[in-house]
């Protein structure tokens, strides 16, 4: 009678190890998303800065847009703080509209991060229900997306984004405008 039990208590475990097995052999930052070669979700999101003024996607119409999902308590968002400064400097001349989506966080959490960052060259928004981030597919933070001029999601980055990826999407964009 044991060894019947010992058999059915295998049979049970043995597809649950190998789904779990499986589920290694898997990259979380490959999930691949809906949203790239869609119409970007509609948004208005306050600044965070000013809670009485917001930005909304139909605002934005004809410009390439950067929204980045990010929070005070995200590490790898330390990493990607710099280059997207720096792009954001760089862009924001041509017309390239740069944004910080507060991502799970407080606005004074936030603000506390970028002062210690030694400031940002773009606004963060606040996102306080996290409706457009679940409008957007956010898993977590940090997470971009690049939205070109006619409103579609041409790119979504999982993880830090790096300065050579923002202009290897971006610069396409710019020159596609132009020749039009």
């Amino acid at each position: 009678m044991n060894w019947r039990r010992s058999m059915i208590g295998l049979a049970i475990a043995l597809p649950v190890i190998a789904l779990l097995a499986f589920g290694l052999t898997r990259d979380p930052a490959q999930i691949p998303s809906p949203l790239p070669g869609r119409a970007a979700p509609a948004f208005e999101l306050a600044y965070m800065d000013s809670a009485a003024d917001s930005v909304s996607l139909a605002d934005l119409r004809g410009k390439v847009v950067v929204l980045n999902f990010w929070a005070s308590w995200c590490l790898q968002c330390r990493v990607e703080h710099q280059d997207l400064s720096a792009a954001g400097t760089l862009y924001g001349p041509q017309g390239v509209r740069f944004f910080g989506v507060l991502f799970k966080d407080e606005p004074e959490n936030g603000r506390r991060w970028i002062r210690m960052m030694g400031g940002q060259s773009y606004p963060s928004l606040t996102d306080y229900r996290l409706r457009t981030a679940i409008d957007y597919g956010v898993y977590g933070a940090p997470e971009t997306f690049i939205i070109d001029q006619s409103g579609t999601v041409v790119h979504k980055e999982i993880g830090p984004i790096t300065f050579a990826k923002l202009r290897e999407v971006i610069d396409p964009l710019l020159e596609r405008e132009a020749t039009q």
